[in-house]
């Protein structure tokens, strides 16, 4: 009886160890779709990975990424599998506070429950990093009122992805990739008062999002992607070249490096098979112009 017992455990415990790390790969892959590493990691200032500290500039005030290593006492270490799912799918922290939207759970909540708990498995097994949240630096009304509870009780609508049953395959995971975990909605579409996302102009570009411009990416011919083809895309992705031969850069090379160059290339064709096939909006996007520093005019 000793024995089977024995060689019971010494059969399930690979396997259960093979499960796990089948799991964390998963949600590695959940990490580099999703472009955690940008956004949670200060680089500009040598921050270390995932510790936090990142600046977002918005017309309502200035925001900084949060911890997500596992840290248990400056990052999310102490959070449960529903804690996670709670944040990602409600914007909703452990302690009760609503998150500001530019934390993009608008986007996240679309994710389905197994990518979201392979996300957190991945995390987790990564080294935790002591290193405290920063305040947002935001307006005083802003902060005396539970704005972040008004804003989502009153315009956000949590839910999980929904599959177009009149879609192929393909254009289903690209949009999943698009929507969901890549959130490119988030930076690429104009928004209105209370940052608003304006819906006939979904994914057409915005002239100044914490200093850069945004370019348009629906598929018109003039001022967004329409000359592009599939390959153009897939390239793009791959390498940050655009198809005027420019390198990208700003915030969008990390995104590149960090994220789409390191997707397998059927779910960057998967992507851009979606990005094809949006709604043509004309809304043209100029870069700003830098401005020359004296020494170099003489």
């Amino acid at each position: 009886m000793l024995a089977r017992a024995l060689l019971a455990i010494v059969l399930v415990l690979p396997v259960q160890a093979n499960a796990k790390s089948d799991l964390v790969e998963q949600g590695r892959q959940v990490f580099l779709a999703s472009n955690c590493q940008t956004c949670h990691t200060d680089s500009d200032n040598g921050g270390l990975p995932l510790a936090g500290g990142r600046e977002l500039r918005s017309e309502f005030g200035t925001y900084y990424s949060p911890n997500i290593s596992p840290d248990r006492e400056t990052g999310i270490g102490n959070w449960s599998d529903e804690d996670f799912i709670r944040a990602m799918r409600e914007g909703i922290a452990p302690d009760g506070r609503y998150y500001y939207p530019s934390f993009p759970f608008t986007s996240y909540t679309k994710m389905r429950r197994a990518d979201m708990l392979a996300l957190k498995a991945y995390l987790f097994s990564l080294p935790p990093v002591k290193n405290q949240n920063r305040d947002h630096d935001l307006p005083l009304y802003m902060r005396i009122v539970p704005s972040a509870k008004i804003w989502n009780m009153r315009y956000f609508e949590p839910g999980e992805f929904k599959t177009d049953a009149g879609q192929s395959d393909e254009w289903n995971r690209g949009a999943y990739l698009s929507q969901a975990m890549g959130h490119c909605a988030e930076c690429h579409t104009p928004r209105k008062g209370l940052g608003i996302m304006i819906e006939d102009k979904r994914y057409a570009g915005v002239q100044e999002l914490d200093g850069e411009a945004v370019p348009n990416i629906t598929p018109h011919g003039r001022t967004g992607i329409g000359r592009w083809s599939i390959d153009d895309l897939v390239y793009f992705f791959q390498s940050g070249v655009t198809l005027s031969g420019d390198v990208t850069g700003g915030k969008m090379a990390g995104i590149v490096d960090d994220s789409l160059s390191q997707l397998p290339v059927s779910d960057q064709r998967a992507m851009a098979v979606y990005l094809k096939s949006l709604t043509p909006v004309d809304n043209e996007i100029r870069k700003k112009k830098k401005k020359r520093k004296k020494e170099e005019w003489e």
